[in-house]
């Protein structure tokens, strides 16, 4: 098998979730490397393997035949390219266009939701979200801005998925959904029956139930990821 794709734990890595659940959700056979979280300074396990094929020393990391690629976007444009019959992007150049900004918008945006909702899948977390959506108004605005993305994109598109049919979009937002169901956050209808739609894809539902069956506990996850 050519491709190896270097995680962190899954309870917690939101950006390990994008490619896995993108080579999953489109039956693009991979090896999965598992790196647990751990001390992360320099010498500690998680640092010593994953400095070994990523210099950033971050997950996730792609190995393709000895080739390394790292950061959820190029990981993504890479895979774009080497299985084009998988469709990962829209085929029209517009909604192409379109994808990339919002998964751009995605990977660089966001800050509110990732610092006051982290990603906890075996968590319920609902009391939480009712303070956070209280007293945060980054959270409050950041769910206003997906909530009307997800709403034009479906509405433009047909869905079920933002683009119609699964793209990487898709799975750039996996973890996002899982965010908004642990901390329970307010959302309308059709943005609620969209993150159902997500979690019930197969692949993100493989990535959950091997998240439950972790059990280690960390603190947070984003001063360690690849983007």
């Amino acid at each position: 098998m050519s491709l190896q794709l270097y995680i962190g734990n899954k309870n917690y890595s939101s950006w390990s979730m994008r490619p896995w659940v993108l080579l999953t959700q489109a039956g693009i056979p991979f090896e999965e490397k598992m790196v647990r979280f751990d001390a992360f300074d320099a010498t500690s396990t998680f640092k010593t393997t994953v400095s070994a094929i990523n210099p950033v020393g971050k997950v996730p990391a792609l190995v393709d035949d000895g080739f390394a690629v790292w950061d959820t976007l190029a990981i993504a444009e890479y895979l774009a390219e080497r299985f084009p019959e998988k469709n990962l992007w829209p085929a029209d150049a517009r909604a192409r266009a379109r994808a990339r900004s919002v998964c751009a918008e995605m990977h660089s945006g966001f800050t509110a939701i990732r610092n006051h909702c982290p990603m906890n899948i075996e968590a319920a977390l609902p009391e939480i979200g009712r303070i956070v959506w209280r007293d945060q108004a980054g959270v409050r605005a950041d769910v206003a801005r997906l909530s009307a993305m997800w709403t034009a994109l479906l509405a433009e598109h047909g869905g079920p998925m933002l683009f119609g049919a699964f793209t990487i979009v898709d799975a750039y937002f996996a973890p996002v959904c899982t965010r908004l169901r642990t901390y329970a956050l307010p959302l309308e209808p059709q943005v609620q029956a969209y993150v159902d739609r997500v979690l019930a894809l197969p692949g993100v539902q493989a990535w959950v139930e091997q998240a439950l069956a972790e059990h280690d506990f960390i603190a947070f996850d984003e001063p360690y990821r690849a983007g």
